[in-house]
């Protein structure tokens, strides 16, 4: 909220002047009581205060009048300070409302834009369900426990004070009574809501888990028909679900006492006024009067509501806490993949990438150990080896989605960790085993992230891709939408949409991570021509376990267990009888 603190005091201010309004009304009635209702024609306080000056000015108009036509006016001013107070009111809602939804539009807007800034290893170490529980649904319960008891927080202690101040005016030893008995109701409210934030926390975490498997049923749902696993599927939601049920349970009981419990330790605090402010009343002890004792009354019971809602903030507060925990675990994650300041800005490809001792870990597991390798402009290179051998993080470290824990990533004599991240990622293009559609037209994921290119432009490259044909024959042809993920088009059509894309940004480096791996024979031979397309002129990065396509690679790097072992063409490397790269040969040729 430190943005809005202009918003906030004006907040304040109305809700101020509010409480103020409504406060007028009890100050009004104790002294037109007393001089209606009494035979008393002089006030029980001093003239110079608020209440005194009320009561010369009843008395007057009693004398001069009547008590009938004092009552009028009184009546009048009452109306119309509950007016200005409802006017108040309102003017604080029509501030702080809008602050609110800033406010969570600000968060959410933090927390997704936290999460396109994180590594991609974060990703694979966090579940998919519990990140889109903590961007929702945890969101969610900010907005509804914290955003939404502000007006609580701000406003009820307002009316706290100022109720107290007029009750200490009209009988200070009533409201040491009261006093007194405030830090009691305050910590048994404080006991029921202690034990709230973790079983909170908890749910949430619950509501993650019931949304991955939710994710993953949807996604694996062709799988679990062809195994008869719905019955297993069913079982492990329902388990979630149960539990889900059993602590959101758990909450509300508790939430719930937060009421009920404060507002039975009022009541029990108003017995008990009553019987001493009667007590001082029948044995004249003090100045209290009946009509005023009747004010005061009043004045308590405009103190229980805000003691109640209070409480109420207080539970709510704390279940928000715990999402709020857990989106702060988000914003506060490390990136460790950082610009250095004023990084340099690359244009353009000149020479070679070249690896120097270049090894990556995951935690304790070593994933690529001193990598030696030079990539020379306009040459292709090849990364084989069996699965696991380190292929994909070799090519990813390309890019910096990783940084290697030891050694430096060099392009044209410049490590990568000094380069400006976006000019650098500008110069490399990347078409994966799974082709990644966006829900949107087959225009806006052929232009992805290139700022918006003329259609012949996108034309053309669909063209190249030799997608242009299918494209056409759709109803909608480029203003067709291809579904979630891609789902109205085929394997083929989504390869050849990624590669149409990585054509249109034009990069001078290219990164294939196993594109036609995945393919039916015809779709492998539409997208293995268009990757030769995608290729003339370009210096690329092929992974692929299809060695028959890579036979005309420059070189052909062989890795395994994460470290290079051979390295060479393809005519040299099927020379070297028992070696990594003959065996591999040997066996796609067997299995062929």
């Amino acid at each position: 909220m430190k943005p809005y603190k202009a918003q906030v005091a004006l907040y304040f201010l109305f809700a101020l002047l509010s409480v103020v309004f409504a406060l007028f009304t009890f100050t009004m009635i104790a002294p037109v009581l007393q001089v209606l209702f009494t035979d008393a024609t002089a006030s029980p306080s001093s003239a110079e205060s608020l209440v005194g000056k009320i009561t010369n000015l009843v008395n007057e108009i009693v004398l001069q009048h009547s008590k009938f036509r004092a009552l009028t006016y009184a009546v009048l001013l009452v109306a119309l300070a509950t007016v200005f107070k409802n006017v108040f009111l309102y003017l604080s809602l029509r501030v702080l409302n809008p602050l609110k939804h800033q406010i969570i539009r600000k968060l959410r807007d933090d927390v997704f834009s936290k999460v396109l800034h994180l590594p991609v290893g974060y990703f694979t170490q966090e579940r998919k369900g519990d990140l889109m529980s903590k961007m929702t649904n945890d969101v969610n319960e900010v907005e509804v426990s914290i955003m939404s008891v502000i007006e609580i927080v701000v406003r009820e202690p307002i009316v706290i004070l100022l109720t107290f101040i007029m009750m200490v005016y009209f009988s200070p030893l009533l409201t040491l009574f009261v006093f007194l008995f405030l830090p009691v109701s305050g910590w048994l409210i404080g006991r029921v809501s202690k034990t709230l934030k973790r079983p909170s926390n908890q749910a949430q975490e619950e509501l993650g888990h019931l949304m991955t498997q939710l994710d993953e049923t949807i996604g694996g749902i062709r799988v679990i028909k062809a195994f008869n696993a719905e019955r297993i599927q069913q079982l492990k939601f329902r388990t979630i679900n149960n539990a889900l049920f059993r602590t959101k349970n758990k909450i509300l009981a508790r939430r719930d006492a937060g009421s009920p419990l404060s507002e039975v330790l009022g009541i029990f605090v108003v017995c008990i006024i009553l019987m001493l402010g009667g007590y001082l009343i029948f044995n004249n002890k003090g100045d209290l009067t009946g009509p005023f004792f009747i004010a005061y009354i009043g004045l308590f019971y405009q103190i229980i509501n805000p003691l109640k809602n209070l409480s109420n903030a207080f539970f709510n507060l704390k279940k928000g806490g715990a999402a709020l925990d857990r989106i702060q675990a988000i914003l506060e994650t490390e990136n460790t993949i950082q610009e250095i300041e004023n990084p340099i800005v690359i244009k353009d490809f000149k020479e070679k990438i070249e690896f120097k001792h270049v090894s990556f870990a995951y935690g304790e597991k070593s994933i690529l150990k001193d990598i030696n390798l030079v990539i020379e402009k306009g040459k292709t290179v090849a990364l084989v080896g069996a699965s696991g051998a380190g292929k994909s993080t070799l090519a990813d470290l390309i890019p910096r989605f990783h940084d290697g824990t030891k050694g430096c990533i060099e392009i044209d004599g410049v490590p990568i960790q000094n380069l400006n991240l976006f000019e650098y990622r500008k110069l490399i293009g990347m078409v994966t085993q799974d082709p990644i559609l966006f829900n949107d037209t087959i225009a806006e994921n052929i232009q992805l992230g290139t700022g918006g290119k003329a259609q012949e432009e996108i034309i053309q490259a669909a063209k190249i891709a030799n997608a242009h044909n299918f494209i056409m024959q759709k109803e909608g042809d480029y203003q067709s939408f291809v579904g979630d993920r891609g789902n109205k088009l085929s394997g083929g059509e989504r390869q050849r949409i990624t590669i149409a894309r990585a054509i249109l940004k034009n990069p001078p480096i290219l990164i294939l991570d196993e594109a036609t791996s995945s393919l039916d024979t015809e779709s492998e031979q539409l997208v293995q021509h268009a990757i030769y397309e995608l290729m003339k002129n370009r210096t690329a990065i092929v992974i692929a376990h299809r060695l028959s396509t890579i036979r005309n690679a420059d070189e052909i790097v062989v890795l395994h267990q994460g470290q290079i072992v051979e390295r060479g063409t393809h005519d040299s490397l099927i020379q070297i009888e028992g070696g990594h790269y003959h065996n591999l040969v040997h066996l796609q040729q067997l299995s062929a």
